[in-house]
């Protein structure tokens, strides 16, 4: 078995925002030259995550919605009475109790295995933020 790692490197530009990271990931997994194996995409934030669902335009505007209304950013939140990095985030890190911080996709000959309708989405949840990243770790059979 071997390891290939690689890392994703973001700029995100609102509050909340859904970026489709397929095309990167897909290019990572040929990259590393693996025919068999797990992709693991793994996010380095606290108030960010990852997702597989489906990208279609009215589905990502509703999915913005939704987790605009599930934790308002105005919410009266304990942490934002004494912010660690000076950002009333609470409500980017409650979001994320419900959502996951990686995604692992299997590999088989050399593609993701991806059903028709799936991307692979990295959620920020407390922009705009000049520098984010996903960690890949690609492991499997050449």
């Amino acid at each position: 078995m071997k390891i290939f790692r690689h890392r994703i490197e973001l700029v995100t530009t609102a509050p909340i925002e859904i970026i489709d990271i397929t095309t990167q990931v897909r290019e990572a997994a040929a990259a590393s030259g693996m025919k068999d194996g797990l992709v693991t995409a793994s996010c380095l934030h606290t108030t960010a995550r990852l997702n597989v669902n489906e990208r279609e335009d009215k589905l990502l505007r509703d999915m913005l919605t939704f987790l605009k209304r599930f934790a308002p950013r105005d919410g009266d939140y304990l942490h934002n009475l004494a912010p660690v990095d000076g950002r009333d985030n609470a409500h980017a890190h409650l979001i994320g109790l419900f959502m996951n911080s990686s995604e692992t996709i299997p590999l088989a000959d050399g593609a993701l295995v991806l059903g028709e309708w799936q991307s692979i989405f990295f959620i920020e949840l407390d922009g705009p933020r000049p520098k984010r990243g996903v960690e890949l770790q690609i492991m499997g059979q050449t």
